[in-house]
């Protein structure tokens, strides 16, 4: 399994840790408990899982982030262009401009990224 890859249950467990950090970890089994109906057990399970791949940590019963949502998401948007497109944004735009259009608002928003990087 790819470290940046989160099936959809890991990944509402993520936001209730980046949501609510720093939590103590008995408060995140309550809420995981409250949210997703889990059992302790299963909240340790998963949280043991994502700090071994780096994205979370448990020190001393607290539970951080150690990437933002925002750098997570961001390398998952990386990976996934690199494995499906060998690396090409021009051609993950261009399939993906095939069935959705874009809109006058999203071309803006892509222009000001280029030109942001262009400086």
């Amino acid at each position: 399994m790819s470290e940046w890859k989160l099936g959809a249950i890991e990944s509402r467990f993520a936001d209730l840790i980046w949501e609510s950090e720093p939590i103590p970890s008995p408060e995140l089994v309550k809420l995981a408990e409250r949210e997703l109906k889990w059992k302790k057990s299963t909240t340790y399970t998963v949280l043991k899982r994502l700090c071994q791949r780096g994205i979370f940590q448990n020190r001393n019963g607290i539970v951080t982030s150690l990437l933002s949502r925002r750098e997570f998401y961001a390398l998952q948007s990386e990976q996934f262009v690199e494995e499906t497109f060998s690396g090409s944004l021009p051609a993950f735009l261009a399939a993906f401009s095939t069935r959705k259009k874009l809109s006058e608002e999203e071309i803006a928003e892509l222009q000001a990224l280029i030109d942001q990087n262009r400086r």
